[in-house]
């Protein structure tokens, strides 16, 4: 399939092309990223998703190859698009199939980009718990990101197989989710703190490796007396590599309630992932403002995971794919207007 072979490997190649031009604008100078250069990332990244979003509304039949009407029928049928296709109306339904695939992925993006914002909260704790110079939080995340998307390809795939082959894993994705977003809500309230001494990968890393006790400016490793020890900063890139994998397990199964399109959830996965730093840094110092973000989030993955419970009855009550995007959309807005509008109250300490 040659068509399919090319959409991908120019999507791969124009990762590497991403990555390769920030590593140049920004990897090889030690200054903390400001709130103009990650607004306009940002800007950028979120634009590119849009771009990604119109070639996919005119050419995403490209995807898979899609050129006869027994082709199409088949990629309806295999990635559970319940489109309704008139017989031998080819052009119709590849309009109708693209309209739905670059639908799928903007939801799907917007989903991802959503709970990577959980994600942002983590990694403020991480760099703190670690006194982490924020002139380097850069680097780590660029690298942090590149892991990630090495580690959301293997589960996206490996997911997708899974479904092909035993579809009833949807419904324990739709639990999971359910159950994620019913804990998130309990906990919402919850202050997170990270014991950088005890904390799992750092005991791990101590028994296994060589650690060198200081951080080495920007340096991941460093030599003493010939022998290669990791510094403190790599022990952060790792702690940040198994949240990305923990978060992974909400947010795959989260996508999959959008989208069954193996290379549609990769796409927006990978469009959140590269859109994430910029967003960190946008972010970092506000973050907390955003205090009933962890409600909206939560309600998100439970409405997420009851629409995959009854995935049966989606079609017969109306709830298509663009009503689930303004539905999230709603959700986000509400949880954010209401942050701004009814600000954290600061809890005044008694006074000794």
């Amino acid at each position: 399939m040659p068509n399919e072979l090319i959409f991908i490997s120019a999507f791969i190649l124009f990762i590497f092309l991403m990555m390769a031009i920030d590593l140049g604008l920004f990897g090889k100078s030690d200054k903390p990223v400001s709130m103009k250069q990650a607004g306009i990332m940002s800007a950028v990244w979120v634009s590119l998703a849009l771009i990604f979003y119109a070639l996919i509304l005119r050419y995403g039949d490209l995807l898979h190859h899609v050129d006869s009407f027994a082709a199409l029928q088949k990629i309806n049928v295999k990635n559970f698009h319940h489109l309704k296709l008139v017989p031998d109306d080819l052009a119709g339904g590849l309009n109708l199939y693209r309209k739905n695939l670059a639908l799928e992925f903007i939801t799907g993006y917007v989903v991802e980009y959503a709970l990577s914002v959980d994600n942002i909260f983590v990694m403020v704790l991480i760099f703190t718990a670690f006194a982490v110079n924020p002139k380097y939080y850069h680097k780590v995340l660029l690298w942090g990101i590149i892991g990630a998307i090495v580690m959301r390809f293997l589960f996206i795939f490996l997911g997708a197989a899974l479904i092909n082959q035993f579809h009833w894993i949807l419904y324990l994705f739709g639990a999971f989710l359910v159950y994620t977003g019913v804990m998130m809500f309990i906990n919402r309230n919850q202050e997170g703190e990270i014991d950088p001494e005890n904390h799992p990968v750092v005991k791990f890393a101590s028994r296994y490796f060589a650690v060198h006790p200081k951080f080495e400016g920007s340096k991941f490793f460093i030599k003493v007396d010939g022998k290669k020890l990791i510094t403190p900063l790599f022990l952060v890139l790792m702690i940040i590599e198994v949240t990305d994998l923990i978060f992974a397990v909400d947010s795959i199964p989260a996508i999959f309630s959008i989208t069954k399109d193996p290379y549609i959830v990769f796409f927006s996965n990978i469009f959140a992932i590269l859109g994430l730093r910029s967003m960190f840094f946008l972010l970092v110092n506000i973050i907390e403002k955003f205090h009933y973000l962890k409600i909206g989030l939560s309600v998100l993955l439970a409405f997420i995971g009851l629409k995959m419970l009854a995935a049966n009855y989606v079609d017969q009550i109306g709830l298509t794919t663009g009503n689930s995007l303004l539905i999230i959309l709603g959700i986000l807005t509400v949880s954010i207007v209401a942050s701004l509008v009814y600000p954290k109250k600061e809890v005044s300490k008694p006074v000794k």
